[in-house]
């Protein structure tokens, strides 16, 4: 679709409730409570769950059914602020445990404070939003119709359903409900694992499906073309070289790995090294991504600076961003705040790298998400990226130990922050640009968003620390585990800097092959469970597209968009189970916590999983196709 033909929902001279008190307050609870949530969920299990859509539905529960205020913009805005949440607790999962794992393991290292992750956390939640400003035009506006945000598309299908009513309405919630029982089902009751899979012993690898439908869903929305860069992605990784290591059959153990090659299976391999050339793939993609980004980026900054003596209501409402002034000098005094409040321990030098991998990795996450949504963000992949390159310029001026250890992961943390709230940012943004929102109003309800959750994790994880310990059965916190050992193999000179570079090198290829580099990246470097998943959505859509090739134009816009309105849908009922869920998690009883006491087991097993993942496809098929009563 070109931008230029594109009309919002909600006219630009049409003016509605948007940054409320009502949705302000509504969208600050949210954000406690999704960034909570998220964090547990995070350093138990290494996942968290996207809170936009969530966020959108319980939005419209409160503020349309229960409070009976009809406002768009104001369901938007809640979601808008309680997203912010959980970007900003994915990003602070990341990095800071390390630190308290290093307070472990040497007494000449302090544990943070709930200040100091406080602090941390709202810097890097602030500049996050203030790295995307700029970006908007080019990413949202310029690329609309080429760039699919996914869950931001999804969330606005979901809040424009809950306006129009009727079929839309019903396919929505019909989605979101059978999604929702789905979820419970499986990671609730444990009926049948939410992950399939099988070993392939002539291959000496395996290939799995992660059955739940939130990632169909997304392939779904994505299309064919994107799915498949990313299973294509997971297929080299799984399908090549762990098969070629395999085989191999070495048994030396080799670092970063732990044991010896012929010990190990598929898992094992792709945690020990395919995940490190995936991250070589991701930071020579987003370098690439950068770099062809870089023309529009100066345009739009450019253009941002000529309108700054220009009054606002010189442009319509819904192209007003935070002006270009308050984003350079909002970034400035954060940076200098970085580098001299005393309980962060980052010097000048920090606080300049912060900066530019800040907001080079704000305009790579960006984009990722457009690709993929912020669920499948690879911003483990970039921070790894950053805090390899960080630590190496901290070793080479002079820091080492534990103190240069706990200048890097700072370094990280903030980046990590500014990476998951730029891609929030984003997909937030291009719901608004669908419903008709107030950029500059979303801008300042992220911020607010930030606010809230840097202070509620700063309590979240300290009290977590205090009752199990990070890195411990409870909470082996893994991305964390996983940073913590690139910077120890950077200072010590243990890091496999072969295995970085063959991801650059199959970067380099893929794109002189004329591939989305970024997308074939996060395939390679996300396991093939997920990627499976997102291919099989892909080709439901394209099923569905070449079928209905031969009717109208309506039908075969009709057929899409209801595929496009159920897997929204999904996508939302399984996040707010998953919400639950984690809440479940942390309610004690008799038999240690009220997920242990519904637990039955998987008394299905794999057949189980394998038959409830083709009734959701099947579902997906049938709203595709399914017409209202009344036609």
């Amino acid at each position: 679709m070109n931008n230029k033909e594109f009309k919002p929902f909600i006219p630009a001279d049409k003016v509605m409730p948007e940054l409320t008190v009502t949705s302000i307050l509504l969208g600050l609870i949210l954000a406690v409570v999704f960034g909570a949530a998220n964090a547990y969920l995070g350093l138990r299990v290494g996942m968290t769950i996207s809170a936009s859509i969530p966020a959108a539905v319980i939005s419209m529960g409160i503020i349309r059914v229960i409070m009976k205020r009809n406002s768009i913009l104001e369901n938007n805005m809640v979601q808008t602020i309680g997203s912010a949440g959980e970007s900003l607790a994915a990003g602070a999962i990341f990095t800071i445990p390390a630190l308290f794992m290093w307070a472990n393991e040497s007494t000449k290292v302090a544990a943070p404070s709930f200040w100091n992750i406080a602090i941390i956390s709202l810097f890097g939640g602030i500049l996050g939003v203030l790295f995307m400003i700029p970006l908007r035009n080019a990413l949202i506006v310029k690329e609309h119709g080429v760039l699919p945000f996914p869950e931001g598309t999804a969330c606005a299908e979901v809040l424009l359903a809950g306006e129009e009513g009727g079929h839309k309405t019903k396919i929505v919630f019909s989605g979101l409900g059978i999604a929702a029982l789905y979820k419970f089902i499986t990671d609730g009751i444990k009926l049948f694992p939410s992950e399939i899979a099988w070993k392939l012993k002539s291959l000496k690898t395996g290939f799995g499906v992660d059955v739940l439908p939130a990632l169909t869903g997304v392939g779904y929305i994505c299309g064919l073309k994107i799915s498949s860069y990313i299973f294509a992605g997971g297929v080299l990784g799984w399908f090549v070289l762990i098969p070629a290591l395999s085989l191999f059959g070495l048994d030396s153990i080799i670092a970063p790995g732990t044991a010896a090659i012929s010990e190990m299976g598929a898992d094992g391999i792709w945690s020990s090294y395919i995940r490190y050339i995936g991250a070589g793939a991701v930071a020579a993609g987003g370098i690439f991504s950068l770099i062809k980004s870089l023309p529009l980026i100066i345009s739009t900054f450019a253009k941002a600076m000529k309108g700054f003596g220009k009054k606002a209501e010189s442009s319509e409402r819904t192209a007003r961003d935070i002006p270009m002034i308050f984003v350079l000098v909002g970034s400035l005094i954060i940076a200098l705040l970085i580098w001299l409040v005393p309980s962060i321990p980052v010097p000048f030098l920090g606080a300049l790298l912060i900066v530019v991998f800040g907001f080079f990795f704000a305009t790579v996450s960006s984009r990722m998400v457009g690709l993929v949504g912020s669920s499948n963000n690879p911003i483990s992949g970039m921070i790894i990226a950053t805090l390899l390159i960080v630590t190496l310029i901290l070793k080479s001026a002079g820091f080492s130990g534990y103190e240069g250890m706990a200048v890097a992961i700072c370094i990280g943390t903030i980046v990590s922050i500014v990476t998951a709230m730029a891609g929030d940012t984003s997909q937030d943004l291009k719901t608004g640009y669908i419903v008709g929102a107030t950029p500059i109003k979303q801008q300042i309800g992220e911020i607010v968003g930030a606010v809230a959750a840097a202070i509620a994790i700063g309590g979240i994880m300290f009290l977590l620390n205090k009752a199990w310990g990070f890195g411990s059965q409870e909470l082996p916190a893994p991305q964390a585990t996983l940073m913590k050992l690139v910077i120890e193999g950077v200072m010590g000179g243990t890091l496999p800097w072969g295995l970085i570079f063959c991801g650059v090198g199959i970067a380099v290829v893929i794109e002189l092959l004329k591939i989305p580099v970024l997308p074939f990246a996060v395939g390679l470097y996300l396991p093939i469970y997920l990627s499976t998943p997102i291919y099989v959505g892909g080709l439901i859509r394209w099923f569905i597209e070449r079928k209905s090739s031969k009717k109208s134009e309506e039908e075969k816009k009709e057929a899409a968009d209801n595929g496009v309105l159920y897997c929204s849908g999904m996508i939302a009922g399984e996040g707010l189970v998953g919400i639950l869920l984690a809440v479940f998690a942390i309610i004690p009883t008799a038999k240690g916590t009220l997920a242990d006491t519904i637990n039955l087991g998987l008394p299905l097993g794999n057949i189980g999983g394998v038959i409830f993942f083709a009734l959701i496809c099947a579902s997906i098929l049938y709203f595709s196709y399914k017409k209202p009563k009344n036609k």
